[in-house]
């Protein structure tokens, strides 16, 4: 085709153009010059990998890499086996090309297949020429082409068959071309390439079919949730054979055989798009026919673009083959009578519709006109998918000649609809009578030129944004992605809780009183995971509220729409989407009453939540004021048609009042659901019948709120499912899963499931936690749109100036000047998000208000910033912000604040405009350029701003602030404000490893690429371990941090942030010694090299042996040598500590006659000595006493003394002693000259007589005498005293420790002779007693290990004993005497017989030691005190961290009365734990408070000291951290009324609940404001209220400091509850009425909270209901819970929960009901009361009254236990925590234990053995305890591998004491002896209280908020019991008939 002749198409695109087909010359270039690839011959043969440049986008998925396959397609993923897809239809199972799918063969040269990527210029700009002809409006540049072309290639032929080989052959290419967002492929068929259109199945067994060729595209499967597949979206080009051989005929560029598809797309991709132009070839004009030829392009019809081209019903009657409602002619049933007009057809044509992916005209033609598809067939069997030309009987009938054909469309046909009613699998017939019901359906029906397809849809928003859409013959359907369901058109994520809000109105009449009902509220809210649906309507008048109870089926929509899905069904929603219009009648018997109802579904809101609106009007019977209505479990039949499902019921319901009695009534239910559904995919067709088992329905009415409650739990089933046993039942099935509420539970085998978050939630399935998309920028909003998160998922709204387009997505310019809202007398000027109003000239005023007046009106800005003048002064409020205008009173467009130095661009009503503040010192933004394309904020900007807002100073003091460019990325360079520390980061704001910078150093260049990067060296591991020590950001104080340089490496200069020393280090980071300087010296040049390290001399190594014995550098009073620069001895010696100073040698030795004195002249060291003559022994023994110690010679040593010659003084006497001998030349003493001191010494100059040989005894006392290089003995040491004669002494005495005994002559101890010290010692020389020569000794005994002991010592040194070793005292019978003393340290302590110390006996020096004789106290465990104290102490090397509190305990252990903090010097006073006492605290320097004065009668701690505490507990050091604000409080423990934050200096005043008054705040070094000035205070002060009383309980209970998603009350200014409750700073949400009860169905976990009304006060005089028992029905076996303001009963059917018979047993208002137990004796319940903060009791008989037993001194009782044998109580107050007992009637009370305890929770009592067992949750050191009930024996029981032992009770059956743990979430059991310990259930929820009966355990559990069983053998949840009205459980209980064994 000539290329002028496609202009001139083109130019008129409207005309009809006849172009011929293309040729081969016109493909795109390809084989082997063109660089092709060749596949290899064969009939399945797939290509090597294509391995793509860069990725290309096919739906909406990336792909790298591609294969071509022989079978004519392309695939981006390796092909299975031909047999697998070949001769299959779409969609196939992997993504798919197809531009021509047959089973085609190769072998035997017949054909080649070529296929290449590439980017050359001319190929890249033909294919952008294609697109740009086919999507005129598309902007696409190509980067890269693939090319594949099948070249004379033929079909596959069995080699077996008589006929030759086929010489037909085809030639066709594909062409994908793709940029960096989309992609686009043509197929081409050149002119005469396609000459055979199909190829037989290789398996048809000699069956004579065809399959035709298939052409389009597949996404293939889908995975989601795992292990789940779906196919995904696909499209096909052809449906038959003459749809294949038309495809070189037609075209859809304006070219015959070029085909044009939009493929995908990076952003967002529904469907694959055609191209729009037509192009046919030249044909016959068609005789007889005015249509022209360019109306037969299937995908555009050009009546769209009139808007008369409606049906016209007068033509009807020419429709005879074709009838408007396309509606299926067997569906018309009609009566025989032949009357039509009430048969079972949808709506007249005339019903209005709405734009959907149906149609959006109603358009038919007459026969002449081209053919129309007659309306697909429904029927509940399976679809069969035929491919039929479009010019087959099934496509309708044609004329004659063949009109041109239409591009190829896919048609479903479906087998004949059977006219008798469907059969259930039951064999129940379910009959649907058609004047009972309204079929309006709505349904619009079709022709080939009207309909829509997917690419309009982008711009018609027909779909949910979580859906794909699939193009079919008669138009589209929309489809749910994986992970959401619905119908298309809405989608709601899967496993997600739903809620439901809307209106009611109408009007009810009450017997004969009509009741208008004015749009009052209704809100459901169902959890899908166990099919339980919650209504409630509030504000129901009296009358109509007890009248509606029976009415169920209000809320049973919701039930079907959304119930529990068993297999092979589907819930409502999934069929009807959220657009619906639901009619019922209700007729009540024996009345006739009729009733209707009309729910209308009208969509999903901004929060995605259905709305539906509910009209009722007609008549109900009356029902007495206080009747309860209850309604059995039923089954319920729907019958699904085509947009309609019906139903027929009868209900019976039984009323019990107090007027009547029992009574039982009946109504009949009919109704019918219409929706529209798609038609056009009619393979999934819609079950024909299902059943509704609603197994469980609550109904109520409130009078006091009149609010009507209905509660249902429903399952949906396939009709027949019978039940089965539940233990059969997969807990998914029946409801019984313990998956979070916001979490999808998918079956597996047998009983397991797995618990999966639903789409748009994380966790582990059992807490799920919603994705914030907008946070994690996984949002598809556009330019100008903001995101907002929802449950689930988010939606995109317009920011303020825009609004959405036709489109529905894309937000355009609101031209707010349309609307006209600017004065009269001004103008009005749009801008993009913006206008502005400007006066007319000659007016004054902002443009809003115009005046010509002199003095204008004071406008809009005047008056804003006026309204911020405070005071006569007109100042503004410090720190607030006022706005500037300008002179004609307008907003200035750039506004700046004050104080914090920010800047912004205003619009015209001074609202700021979003991406314009800049930060103080950088430019601001220029205000008159229009707002750039906005967009969401990015993760830096919410990292900033989430640091910016925590805190009122804009962002905590010291806090990192990250810096954001104006793009909101993270800044290449970030800087830590209070640090001055400067980094590099990544594009996640990561730190890049070695860039980061000092203060005061250059910054590292971050616009450099990193190196590869390397791993953090051993500096960065050292430094940054230090640095991410704190909170903050930056190291503690007073920590080392070593310095990096850019390579990771040390610095060769370190220095000590702290302490300024400052130090050269080797490239480990060790110390060069010798480069240490101390502050304020110049440090050492650490550039200079070492010079060739020399070994430390011996001087060196003295010295740092010296400095490194401490932390401190060296011990306190060591002589620490000094050292010349070469490490010698410097010459000159001096001690630090003594001031002694002497010179050395060489050596380090002192030279004789050199030591000095302190404050005396030095010697003179450079003097050289004397000519030196040796030293004699004198000396040498002399100079070695005296450098013995570093002090210059040991206390009380013998010091030789030597003449001048250096030999020894003939007299000799020791300094200390006193005594005194002469010696020999060689210092030896000379026997028998020793004179003690003060007596005359011996004439040393005379002779010695002739001397004897030396005794034992001398050889002994000499040998001890010159053991010691001093000469003398050393202290302690024993020395034997010898007779004249050199014999022993018979008595001999210790000189230190004053122990005297007798001995033989040999020297040994005679036994029995030894006196301790203080006693007279024993007479040796008494005759007749110890005489040895008359008396032998006793027959000798065994040595007793006493002496064996002290033998040992004796006998390990020469000295007798070693100096200050412990020498035990023994008896006379060998046996350890009872006290000990140590002769050295003077310490004595009691012994038991084997001489082991007795614990507390030992006492010091000085101290009266302790009577032996005395029993032992039984010996007690370490107290809390010494336990904190030793932890404190174990902490550091050093006994505990500097600056750290040590506790102070007495001698009991208790903790010291008054404790003083060591480092800070404060003082206080403690109680018996520990704890601060209030008020008693002193600064250094002040006295302290005397702690033994009582305390005030005690008060719980205020929420002030609480807060207080807290913080300062938050640091193990025990004090708080740097930059953390304190509360100070006053002695009554309220807040002070000024606070001020010790670090940043602000200071403010707080009223009474510490939260800071507004205007008060002060920055530092200003006068603070007055806080005692009166303030505007409420008139009264109300007292306590229970919203502030259980808030001030739960946040004791939570240890003072609430989690984020912890519940705390929120309370109202008057102590009311708050209507809208949270969990903490979740969106976890919910509305409460008057009492803090919950609101069924307002539960949301929206960012928007639930719309809440707050109650209407009661009024004064109305009372409340009477708190009275209501027995449950006779039951041998009940549990009693506790849940908030009442006790519910539940009966156990065996072991079963048996719901039906669950009853409220008493209803306490006002109360928090939270321990409770059960007195089997007497059948009564007890419990506790947590807001009135009492125990009470109450028989389980009708009518019986609540009994206070004790209400005093009280402050948070929890948990309760009942001493049925013993008639006593017990309970824990996890306040003052103490447990305590009384007597069950409250009298004998007494504390059992108030110390040691942090958090007690739970208790039992085992009657059985007496004995008692609790729990403490304490967070630090959880633990389980047990005494007797009196309070005896107390032990732990279990301590290590507990979390918050929250729930306890006893396995009366094994013996063994068994817990629930919400903090590991296990239930375990335990012997009481500590054995047998095993893990009954390994992931509970969150239990809080358990009981045990027969072989199962019951817990209360606050995550389902129900009752749940387990069974002990088999581990598995075996039942669950979940109260109608939601909220928390506590208690539990067992109430018997008779007591039961082992009861606690």
């Amino acid at each position: 085709m000539e290329s002028g002749g496609i202009l001139a198409c083109l130019l008129c695109w409207s005309c009809v153009c006849a172009v011929t087909a293309i040729r081969r010359a016109d493909l795109f270039p390809y084989g082997a010059l063109s660089g092709d690839h060749i596949l290899a011959e064969g009939d399945d043969e797939t290509s090597k990998v294509l391995l793509l440049p860069r990725p290309l986008n096919f739906y909406d998925s990336r792909y790298s890499q591609l294969y071509v396959a022989t079978n004519g397609i392309i695939s981006a993923q390796d092909l299975p086996m031909e047999k697998q897809y070949v001769d299959d239809g779409f969609p196939t199972d992997f993504p798919v090309v197809a531009p021509f799918l047959a089973d085609i063969d190769t072998s035997g040269g017949r054909g080649q297949i070529y296929y290449r990527v590439t980017e050359t210029p001319s190929v890249l700009n033909r294919v952008a020429q294609e697109v740009h002809r086919g999507f005129p409006d598309a902007k696409f540049t190509p980067t890269h082409v693939v090319v594949a072309t099948w070249e004379n290639v033929a079909a596959y032929e069995e080699r077996t068959r008589t006929a030759g080989p086929s010489n037909k052959v085809n030639t066709f290419q594909a062409v994908i071309g793709y940029d960096e967002t989309d992609s686009y492929v043509l197929f081409l068929y050149p002119e005469g390439g396609l000459n055979f259109f199909g190829t037989r199945p290789k398996e048809s067994y000699n069956v004579e079919i065809e399959l035709p060729a298939r052409v389009g595209f597949s996404r293939g499967e889908i995975t989601y949730l795992i292990f789940h597949r779906t196919e995904g979206p696909h499209y096909s080009v052809t449906s038959d054979e003459q749809s294949v051989k038309n495809l070189y005929q037609v075209g859809n560029t304006g070219i015959p055989g070029v085909w044009l598809f939009h493929t995908g797309n990076s952003y967002s991709f529904g469907n694959i798009v055609p191209a729009s132009i037509s192009g046919l070839l030249v044909t016959p004009p068609v005789r007889g026919h005015g249509l022209s030829l360019d109306t037969t392009t299937a995908e555009y019809g050009e009546f769209e673009e009139y808007s008369d081209n409606t049906f016209d019903p007068d033509n009807q009657e020419e429709e005879d083959d074709y009838p408007l409602t396309g509606g299926d002619p067997e569906f018309q049933t009609a009566p025989a009578g032949g009357d039509h007009s009430e048969s079972l057809q949808p709506a007249s044509p005339d019903a209005p519709s709405s734009p959907s992916e149906d149609t959006r005209h109603q358009v038919a033609y007459g026969s002449e006109d081209v053919p129309l598809t007659s309306e697909p067939r429904y029927n509940s069997e399976p679809a069969v998918r035929q491919y039929a030309p479009p010019n087959s009987p099934e496509r309708g009938q044609q004329t004659q000649e063949q009109q041109p054909q239409v591009p190829l469309e896919v048609v479903d046909v479906y087998p004949p609809h059977r006219n008798e009613p469907p059969l259930s699998p039951g064999g129940h017939v379910v009959s649907v009578d058609e004047d009972d019901v309204d079929f309006d359906t709505g349904v619009i029906q079709y022709t080939t030129e009207n309909k829509e397809t997917c690419a309009r849809y982008v711009f018609q928003q027909q779909c949910s944004q979580n859906a794909f859409c699939s193009d079919y013959a008669t138009g589209f359907c929309c489809y749910c992605r994986p992970g959401f369901y619905g119908n298309g058109r809405q989608c709601l994520p899967e496993g997600a809780p739903q809620r439901v809000s809307g209106k009611v109105s109408g009007t009810v009449t009450v017997g004969s009183t009509p009741v208008k009902l004015n749009n009052i509220d209704l809100h459901a809210y169902i959890v899908v995971g166990d099919g339980r649906a919650y209504t409630a309507i509030s504000e129901v008048p009296e009358p109509v509220g007890w009248a509606l109870m029976p009415l169920a089926p209000i809320g049973e929509l919701f039930g079907w729409l959304f119930a529990l899905e068993l297999p092979n069904s589907q819930a409502g929603f999934k069929i009807t989407g959220a657009e619906f219009t639901r009619r019922a009648e209700v007729i009540f018997y024996p009345g006739n009453q009729r009733l209707s109802i009309i729910q209308t579904g009208r969509g999903l809101d901004d929060h995605n939540h259905l709305t539906v609106d509910t009209v009722v009007n007609g008549d109900v019977p009356f029902l007495p004021p206080g009747a309860e209505v209850t309604m059995d479990p039923f089954k319920e039949i729907y019958q699904y048609y085509p947009s309609v499902a019906t139903s027929t019921s009868v209900r019976e319901y039984s009323v019990v009042s107090a007027e009547r009695g029992a009574e039982s009534f009946s109504f009949q239910l009919k109704q019918n659901i219409t929706y529209r559904d798609c038609r056009h995919d009619n393979r999934a067709a819609v079950p024909e019948t299902l059943q509704i088992t609603m197994e469980r329905v609550f109904v109520m009415y409130v009078k006091e709120e009149r609010i009507l409650r209905y509660a249902i739990t429903n399952k949906i089933s396939p009709v027949g499912v019978q039940p089965t046993e539940p233990e059969l039942v997969n807990p998914c099935y029946s409801g019984s899963h313990d998956c979070d509420t916001t979490a999808q539970c998918l079956p597996l085998e047998g009983q397991d499931f797995q618990c999966q978050c639903a789409t748009g939630y994380r966790g582990d399935g059992r807490n799920c936690y919603d994705v914030d998309e907008c946070a994690e920028s996984l949002s598809s909003c556009g330019a100008h749109a903001q995101c907002v998160n929802l449950p689930g998922s988010h939606r995109c709204q317009c920011q303020g100036g825009y609004e959405f387009g036709f489109d529905g997505r894309t937000c355009v310019d609101v031209d707010e000047c349309s609307s006209s809202p600017c004065h009269i007398s001004a103008r009005c000027i749009n801008a993009l998000g913006s206008f502005r109003c400007q006066c007319q000239p000659g007016f004054y005023g902002d443009g809003f208000y115009c005046s010509q007046q002199e003095v204008r009106p004071r406008s809009q800005c005047e008056h804003h910033r006026d309204s911020l003048q405070s005071g006569a002064e007109q100042r503004p409020s410090l720190g607030a912000f006022v706005p500037q205008c300008d002179s004609d009173g307008r907003y200035r467009p750039l506004q700046c604040h004050g104080s914090t130095g920010h800047c912004w661009c205003v619009d015209v009503r001074g609202q700021e405009r979003a991406a314009t503040r800049t930060p103080p010192g950088t430019p601001p933004r220029d205000c008159d350029r229009p707002d750039e394309t906005e967009r969401p904020k990015t993760h830096c900007e919410h990292h900033r701003d989430g640091v910016q807002t925590s805190s009122p100073e804009g962002h905590p003091a010291g806090a990192y602030v990250p810096q954001c460019d104006d793009n909101g990325q993270y800044a290449a360079t970030q800087c830590h404000g209070s640090t001055g520390h400067c980094w590099c980061v990544d594009g996640n704001g990561q730190e890049r490893a070695g860039t980061r910078t000092p203060p005061g150093t250059t910054h590292t260049d971050c616009s450099k690429p990193d190196e590869p990067e390397r791993p953090k060296t051993h500096c960065e591991h050292h430094r940054d371990g230090v640095q991410t020590t704190d909170r903050e950001g930056y190291p503690v104080v007073g920590a080392y941090v070593p310095q990096c340089d850019d390579n990771g490496q040390y610095r060769s200069l370190q220095c000590h942030g702290s302490t300024g020393h400052c130090w050269c280090v080797d490239g480990n980071g060790q110390e060069r010694a010798g480069t240490r300087t101390p502050p304020g010296t110049t440090h050492t040049d650490c550039s200079k090299p070492d010079e060739p390290e020399r070994p430390k001399t011996h001087c060196e190594h003295h010295r740092d042996g010296v400095q490194t014995s401490s932390p401190e550098g060296h011990p306190v009073g060591a002589y620490v040598p000094q050292c010349d620069d070469n490490g010698q001895y410097a010459a000159t010696q001096c001690h630090g500590s003594t001031g002694h100073c002497w010179c050395v040698d060489g050596n380090g030795q002192e030279r004789a006659g050199t030591r000095t004195p302190p404050g005396t002249t030095h010697t003179d060291c450079s003097k050289p000595d004397e000519p030196e003559r040796p030293k004699t022994h004198c000396e040498h023994h002399r100079d070695g006493v005296q450098t013995s110690s570093p002090e210059g010679h040991p206390v009380g040593a013998y010091v030789p003394q030597c003449d001048d010659n250096g030999q020894y003084a003939a007299t000799q006497c020791h300094g200390s002693t006193g005594h005194c001998w002469c010696v020999d030349g060689n210092g030896q003493e000379r026997a028998g000259t020793r004179t003690p001191p003060g007596t005359t010494h011996t004439d040393c100059s005379k002779p010695d007589e002739p001397e004897r040989p030396k005794t034992h005894c001398e050889h002994h006392r000499d040998g001890v005498q010159t053991t010691d290089r001093e000469g003398y003995p050393v202290v302690g040491a024993y020395v034997p005293q010898c007779d004249d004669n050199g014999q022993y002494r018979s008595l001999q005495c210790h000189g230190s420790t004053g122990h005297c005994w007798c001995v033989d002559g040999n020297g040994q101890e005679r036994a029995g002779t030894r006196t301790p010290p203080g006693t007279p010692p024993k007479d040796c020389d008494r005759p007749g007693c110890f005489n040895i020569s008359t008396l032998p000794d006793e027959p000798e005994r065994p040595k007793t290990h006493c002496e064996h002991h002290r033998e040992h010592v004796h006998s390990s040194s020469p000295e007798e004993h070693p100096v200050g070793a412990y020498v035990p005292q023994c008896d006379a019978g060998g046996q350890y005497t009872p006290l000990q003393c140590h002769g050295s340290t003077g310490h004595c302590w009691c012994v038991d017989a084997r001489g082991q110390e007795r614990a507390g006996t030992r006492t010091p020096p000085g101290a009266p030691p302790t009577d032996c004789d005395k029993p032992d106290e039984p010996e007690r465990p370490k107290t809390h005190c010494e336990h904190r104290r030793e932890r404190v102490h174990s902490s550091s090397p050093e006994g505990h961290p500097v600056g750290a509190y040590v506790p102070q305990c007495d001698d009991n252990g208790q903790y010291a009365a008054l404790q003083c903090h060591g480092s800070t010097g404060h003082c206080w006073c403690v109680d018996g734990k520990g704890q601060e006492r209030a008020g008693t605290r002193t600064p250094p320097g002040a006295s302290p408070k005397d702690c033994d004065k009582p305390d005030e009668p005690v008060r719980p701690r205020t929420y002030c000291e609480q807060h207080r505490d807290s913080v300062e507990t938050t640091s193990p050091e025990g004090y708080p951290l740097l930059g953390v604000f304190v509360p100070q409080c006053d002695s009554n423990g309220e807040y002070a009324s000024q606070q001020c934050h010790g670090s940043t200096g602000h200071c403010w005043c707080v009223d009474n609940r510490g939260q800071e008054r507004t205007g008060t705040r002060t920055p530092p070094d200003t006068v603070p404001v007055d806080c005692d000035k009166p303030v505007p205070v409420a008139p009264t002060q109300h007292p306590e209220s229970v919203c502030e009383r259980w808030r001030a309980s739960l946040i004791e209970h939570y240890g003072g400091k609430p989690e984020p998603q912890q519940y705390v009350p929120q309370c109202e200014s008057d102590g009311q509850f708050s209507p809208v409750q949270c969990y903490g700073e979740t969106t976890y949400c919910w509305c409460v009425d008057q009492d803090g009860r919950e609101v069924p169905g307002t539960r949301s976990h929206d960012v928007v909270q639930p719309a809440c009304l707050p109650s209407a006060a009661p009024p004064t005089v109305r009372p409340l209901p009477r708190p009275d028992v209501t027995p449950p029905p006779n039951a041998d076996i009940t549990l009693l819970y506790a849940q908030g303001q009442k006790i519910g009963a539940l009966p156990l059917n065996g072991t079963r929960l048996d719901p039906t018979r669950s009853k409220t047993l008493l209803t306490l208002h006002g109360s928090i009901v939270v321990g409770i137990a059960y007195d089997c004796k007497e059948n009564q319940v007890y419990w506790t009361d947590l807001s009135a903060r009492t125990i009470n009791r109450a028989s389980i008989v009708a009518g019986a009254e609540p009994e206070i037993l004790i209400n005093t001194n009280l402050v948070s009782p929890e948990g309760l236990a009942v001493d049925e044998k013993r008639r006593l109580m017990f309970w824990v107050d996890s306040n003052p925590d103490m447990i305590e007992s009384a007597n069950l009637d409250g009298s004998g009370r007494r504390t059992l234990f108030g110390t040691d305890l942090v958090n007690p929770r739970a208790i039992i009592v085992v009657s059985s053995t007496g004995t008692l067992y609790w729990t403490d949750w304490n967070r630090e050191a959880p633990k389980i305890e047990s005494a007797s009930v009196d309070g005896q024996n107390r032990r732990v029981v279990v301590s290590d591998g507990i979390g918050l032992p929250n729930a306890l009770t006893y396995d009366s059956s094994s013996g063994q004491v068994c817990w629930a743990d919400a903090g590991t979430k296990r239930l375990e059991c335990v012997s009481p002896d500590g054995s047998g310990r095993r893990v009954v259930h390994p992931s509970l929820n969150y239990p809080f209280s358990m009981v045990y009966y027969r072989n199962h355990f019951y817990y209360t559990d606050w995550r389902r908020d129900g009752v749940i069983a387990v069974n002990k053998d088999s581990s598995q949840i075996t039942d669950e019991y979940l109260p109608d009205q939601r909220s928390h459980l506590y208690g539990i209980a067992i109430a018997t008939t008779h007591c039961l064994s082992g009861s606690h």
